[in-house]
C-alpha cells in the first residue's frame, strides 16, 4: 500500500523516522499561525497577505515530509500569482505545546519575538501523551482493550478512537456504473425520441404532410429547453472521468503540506454542527496532511471540536455571511500553494473513497487548480418528501451530465461551480479572496478563478447531502440562485440566467398546448415533435437517473427502485411546475438578503 494511505499513528513507525519527522515540524495551523505568532483574542485582524519576510521559505527543492516524491514546481500554477511559504505542521509532541483554538472569533496578537519552539526525546513524549490523557479523561491512561491511547494536542479529531462511521456510501459502486453509462444513455435517450415521436407518433397526432400549422405558434414555447437538453445531452454521452480512465503509474506527486476538511455553517444548528464533526472526524487518519475544521459565526462555538469562529467584529469590503467566514478563515490559515481547502455545507458528508479520489486529483492533476465531483442528496431524510427528493434528483442528473463535460471536458467553469464539494489550492483563495457581495458567492468565486487563468477538474468522488424540508425552503433556495446568478456581472451566468427564465415560458406553453389540444386537433408537425420530444425524454431521464444513481449509493432493495421509477415520472411534473414558480418568485419578489433555509 502506498505510503501516502499510511495512518498518522502507526505504531510500527521507527523512532528515527519520527525523530525526522519532529526536527521537520513546527505547531499546528489550527493553533499557531504559520509565522509563529499565537492566536489570540483583542487584536486587529492582519491584510489578506502576509507582510515581507514575515514566512520561513521553504527551498524549493525540500520535499514534503510525508511525500517521497519531488517537490512540486512553481510552473504548476499561475506566474502572476504571489507565493506565500510555511512550514509543514507539527506532528509530534511540544514541550510548550500551544494553546487550544479560542472560545470565540480567533485573531492575531504580535509577538515582538516568539522562542522557537522546543522538542522532547520519544521516550518523554510517550509519558507526556499518558499525563495528558489521565488529565482530560481520569482515571487510568490504558484503553478498555489495555492498549496505550495516545492524544494528539493539535487536533480533537486524532483524540477520537470511535469506529463509528456514518460517512458510508457506494462511491465505487456508482464510479463503476458511471465509467460504462454513457453508452446507455446514449441508447434510452435517442430510443427513447425515436419511440415517441415515430412509434408512438400516431397517437399523439403528428403528421408528415404539414411543416406548419396554427398550432406551432403555440409550441415554440416547448422548444426552448432545447440549448439546455443539448448540453446535457453531451454530458451524459461523453465518457465521464471516473478510476477506471485514470492511470497515475510513474507519475510524480504534487507536494500537500494541508488538506483542510472545511464545513462551513452558522452555527445555529447544533445538531447538524456534531454530526458534520462526527461523520467526518477520522478523515485525518487517512493522510498526515488532512486537518477537518468547522467554520462558524460568533456566538457559536463547540467545545471538543476544531471549531474556528468568524468574530463579529470581523469585516471585509463587501462579502456577507458565509464569505465573510471564509474570507476570515483565508485569512487566518494563510494558505499556501501546498494547501487545499475542501468546502463543504453544514449538512454535507464525504466518504473515505472520495477523499482518497480528492488526494489522487491533488498528487497528479497538476494542470488544474480547483475541483468537483457529484453531490447527492440522500444522506438524512432521503424520500422523507417526494416532491422535493424528485426535484433534487435533477440536480444529480445536472451533475453527471452538464457539470461533468464541464469539469472532464471544458476545464472552465463555463456553468458555475457548486459552493460544496468545492476543492481550491490556496493560490486560488489568496489570488480570489471571498471577499464577494454575491447572493451565490460560489460562482461569482469560479469566474474570478477563471478570469485569474485557474483551470478546474473533474473529482471521481461523491458528497452526500439533503434536500430541503418544506416548501418555503424550496423556494428561497432556488430563488437565491436565480436572483444570485442573474445578478453577476460576467456575460455567461446571464446567459444561463435568461434561458432559466424562458422555463417559465416552456412552462405556459406546455399547459397551454395539452389544454389546447383537446379542443383543437392541428395535430404537431414531425421536425417540430422530433425535438419537443427530445426536449421531454432528456429532462425524463435526468430526473429517472438521478435517483437511480442515489438509489444505488444508498443501498435501496432492487425491487423498491423499480417502484420509484414510474412514482418519480409522475412526480418530476409537480417539481417542474415548483421550479417555474420558483423563478416567478425570484422575478416578483428578489431576495433583499441572504436567505438560510432550514435543514
Amino acid at each position: 500500500m502506498d505510503s501516502s494511505w499510511r495512518q498518522r499513528n502507526g505504531q510500527e513507525a521507527d523512532d528515527s523516522i519520527a525523530e525526522q519527522e519532529l526536527t521537520q515540524a513546527q505547531p499546528p495551523q489550527g493553533f499557531m499561525v504559520s509565522n509563529g505568532q499565537h492566536a489570540s483574542i483583542g487584536a486587529p485582524l492582519p491584510p489578506a497577505g502576509p507582510p515581507p519576510g514575515s514566512y520561513p521559505v521553504i527551498p524549493q527543492a525540500q520535499q514534503s515530509m510525508w511525500e517521497d516524491s519531488e517537490a512540486s514546481e512553481a510552473s504548476y500554477f499561475p506566474g502572476q500569482v504571489p507565493r506565500f511559504n510555511q512550514q509543514p505542521p507539527l506532528h509530534g509532541i511540544l514541550k510548550n505545546p500551544p494553546p487550544p483554538p479560542p472560545q470565540s472569533g480567533m485573531r492575531y496578537q504580535p509577538q515582538q519575538q516568539q522562542p522557537q519552539p522546543q522538542f522532547l526525546p520519544l521516550q518523554q513524549q510517550q509519558q507526556l501523551r499518558q499525563n495528558n490523557f489521565q488529565q482530560q479523561v481520569g482515571g487510568s491512561t490504558s484503553a478498555p482493550n489495555h492498549q496505550e491511547v495516545e492524544v494528539n494536542p493539535s487536533s480533537y479529531a486524532l483524540n477520537d478512537k470511535s469506529e463509528e462511521r456514518t460517512n458510508l456510501g457506494n462511491t465505487k459502486l456508482v464510479m463503476g456504473l458511471l465509467s460504462e453509462l454513457w453508452i446507455v444513455n446514449l441508447f434510452f435517450i435517442l430510443g427513447g425520441t425515436w419511440l415517441k415521436a415515430f412509434y408512438l407518433g400516431e397517437l399523439q397526432e403528428y403528421m408528415d404532410y404539414d411543416l406548419w400549422n396554427y398550432g406551432c405558434y403555440w409550441k415554440l414555447g416547448m422548444l426552448l429547453p432545447l440549448p439546455y437538453t443539448l448540453i446535457c445531452f453531451f454530458g451524459l454521452t461523453l465518457p465521464f472521468r471516473t478510476p477506471k480512465f485514470l492511470n497515475y503509474e510513474g507519475e510524480k506527486k504534487r507536494r500537500v503540506d494541508n488538506l483542510y476538511i472545511l464545513t462551513v455553517t452558522k452555527g445555529d444548528n447544533r445538531e447538524a454542527v456534531y454530526r458534520a464533526w462526527n461523520a467526518h472526524k477520522h478523515l485525518e487518519r487517512l493522510h498526515p496532511a488532512i486537518r477537518v475544521h468547522v467554520l462558524t459565526d460568533e456566538p457559536y462555538f463547540f467545545e471538543g471540536i476544531n471549531c474556528y469562529t468568524c468574530p463579529k467584529a470581523f469585516t471585509s469590503g463587501c462579502s456577507k455571511y458565509k464569505a465573510r467566514a471564509l474570507e476570515w478563515y483565508r485569512q487566518t490559515m494563510n494558505f499556501t500553494e501546498y494547501d487545499w481547502v475542501l468546502h463543504l455545507d453544514e449538512e454535507s458528508v464525504i466518504d473515505d473513497e472520495s477523499v482518497k479520489r480528492i488526494l489522487e486529483f491533488i498528487f497528479y492533476e497538476k494542470d488544474y487548480h480547483f475541483g468537483q465531483g457529484v453531490i447527492f442528496y440522500n444522506q438524512y431524510k432521503y424520500w422523507a418528501n417526494w416532491i422535493f427528493t424528485v426535484a433534487d434528483a435533477l440536480r444529480v442528473g445536472d451533475d453527471v451530465s452538464r457539470f461533468q463535460l464541464q469539469y472532464t471536458y471544458f476545464h472552465r467553469p463555463v456553468f458555475g461551480a457548486h459552493g460544496s464539494f468545492l476543492l481550491n489550492n490556496g493560490l486560488v483563495e489568496n489570488a480570489v479572496t471571498w471577499d464577494l457581495g454575491s447572493l451565490t458567492e460560489d460562482y461569482q468565486f469560479a469566474m474570478k478563478a477563471w478570469d485569474r487563468g485557474f483551470r478546474c477538474g473533474k473529482i471521481a468522488g461523491i458528497v452526500r447531502e439533503q434536500s430541503p424540508l418544506d416548501l418555503i425552503g424550496f423556494m428561497k433556495q432556488r430563488r437565491r440562485w436565480y436572483v444570485g446568478i442573474r445578478r453577476l456581472p460576467n456575460f455567461l451566468p446571464k446567459l444561463w440566467a435568461f434561458f432559466w427564465s424562458l422555463g417559465i415560458v416552456s412552462l405556459f406553453a406546455t399547459v397551454a398546448s395539452v389544454g389546447l389540444g383537446f379542443k383543437f386537433h392541428l395535430g404537431t408537425p414531425r421536425w417540430m415533435a422530433l425535438l419537443i420530444d427530445f426536449n421531454f425524454v432528456n429532462f425524463v431521464y435526468l430526473y429517472i437517473l438521478g435517483v437511480l444513481l442515489q438509489d444505488l449509493d444508498k443501498g435501496v432493495n432492487p425491487l423498491l427502485i423499480l417502484v420509484r421509477i414510474p412514482i418519480t415520472i409522475l412526480v418530476q411534473f409537480i417539481a417542474v411546475v415548483l421550479e417555474g414558480v420558483a423563478v416567478m418568485y425570484g422575478i416578483i419578489f428578489p431576495p433583499a438578503d441572504f436567505d438560510v433555509i432550514k435543514k
